[in-house]
């Protein structure tokens, strides 16, 4: 068993449902995994409490959320010298055909700097959800004329394969440990 943070920034919850997938499919294959929003976690020691961590964001304007841009930052030691897993969630599901297409390629310079950072075993990008009032009325305006579709765009599916995954190195690693 590997004790396991699961750390989210959240400014919908769409991130927090994710990271909380993330963590029930974690403890399904062993693991102690504690799921927790990045406002959470204070003071110098919160890195001691976990083996590894799995760090992921809400996007918005092509960058992770503040505080969890901050905690990176301010981490970045600390973080490599562990198994690390990143995850961002935009919309690029709710783009047209090839819009979309574009996004899912698109390097998004401010998150691929955290990614350089930190560098993580993997870091992942999954749709989240998007509603009218996430949207100020510019911002609706510009959704629309891009013919966005609003809706829940998570892939369940491979948002809990990422997570086996993960589950898999994590039980190697732990196998690793007590051999060694």
């Amino acid at each position: 068993m590997v004790q396991v943070l699961v750390l989210h920034a959240s400014a919908h919850h769409s991130t927090q449902e994710i990271a909380s997938r993330i963590g029930e499919r974690l403890r399904t294959h062993g693991h102690d995994a504690d799921v927790r929003a990045l406002d959470q976690v204070t003071g110098g020691h919160w890195l001691d409490q976990c083996d590894a961590l799995v760090l992921g964001s809400a996007i918005h304007n092509g960058a992770w959320l503040p505080p969890a841009e901050a905690l990176v930052r301010g981490a970045v030691r600390q973080l490599r010298d562990r198994p690390v897993w990143m995850f961002s969630v935009g919309m690029s599901a709710a783009l047209p055909g090839p819009v979309r297409r574009f996004a899912d390629r698109a390097v998004q310079p401010r998150i691929a700097e955290l990614v350089d950072l930190v560098r993580p075993r993997e870091h992942r990008r999954f749709s989240g959800v998007i509603r009218r009032e996430h949207l100020d009325r510019k911002g609706a305006v510009f959704f629309r004329l891009l013919g966005c579709r609003y809706g829940d765009h998570r892939d369940w599916a491979a948002v809990e394969a990422w997570a086996d995954e993960i589950a898999a190195q994590l039980t190697k690693l732990a196998a690793r440990r007590r051999a060694g």
